[in-house]
């Protein structure tokens, strides 16, 4: 089953004498269960990809199914009830709110979909032990290391069991050393048969993921296993 379909896709910016495509006819199937990382230089068209992918944005033409749903040209409300209910978001810089503890910011997502108080603490108490932290389930994230707050984003990630996981240069403002912890985590979830798409620059990040998929002036210029 394909999680993320998209076919003929193209994104253009501006009116006038000079529009800019970012996206350029790009074609993408990710099957669910895949581990795909997407590279490219700056300006390559990773980026707009990434935010049609999240449904964060549409496409100027084109098809794009994400999670069995055609979000072509869809509204901005039924948007983020698809990305709320299929897609889970890690970010670089985390996006934590830092007057919450980390229970209630895994729980956020659960506040939009309409959970119970009950089940949302049960729900982020599972996610948050899938991440190795339920001892800091008290602590906000100025209390937390860099590492910590993005297992905390992971676990806010997972908490409403999306079919997608879209992770946006999840290690780029880490050390080495909880850069590698945040990545394994990313290879448990995949075999766990988690899909996941990866936005990166990084080769040695890429090649933790099962296919690489690299964009050139907004196409597909590479798409193989790693």
């Amino acid at each position: 089953m394909a999680v993320v379909e998209l076919s003929g896709v193209h994104k253009i910016y501006g009116t006038g004498p000079d529009p800019v495509a970012a996206l350029d006819g790009v074609d993408l199937r990710i099957d669910a269960g895949e581990y795909v990382a997407i590279t490219g230089t700056s300006g390559s068209g990773k980026s707009t990809l990434m935010h049609i992918v999240g449904c964060l944005d549409t496409p100027t033409s084109g098809s794009v199914m994400i999670a069995g749903e055609d979000i072509s040209s869809a509204r901005t409300d039924r948007l983020a009830r698809l990305r709320n209910r299929s897609i889970g978001f890690v970010f670089q810089s985390f996006n934590l709110l830092p007057r919450l503890d980390v229970q209630k910011n895994i729980e956020l997502p659960l506040v939009y979909s309409g959970v119970t108080a009950r089940d949302r603490r049960n729900r982020a108490r599972e996610a948050a032990e899938k991440v190795n932290l339920t001892t800091r389930l008290t602590h906000r994230p100025s209390e937390l290391s860099g590492g910590q707050c993005q297992r905390v984003a992971i676990a806010r990630a997972l908490v409403n069991d999306p079919a997608l996981i879209l992770a946006d240069e999840p290690t780029g403002n880490l050390d080495s050393t909880n850069g590698a912890e945040v990545l394994r985590l990313f290879d448990e979830l995949h075999a766990s048969g988690r899909t996941i798409v990866l936005v990166t620059h990084d080769p040695a990040v890429a090649a933790r993921a099962g296919r690489r998929v690299e964009l050139r002036d907004g196409r597909v210029i590479r798409d193989g296993r790693t």
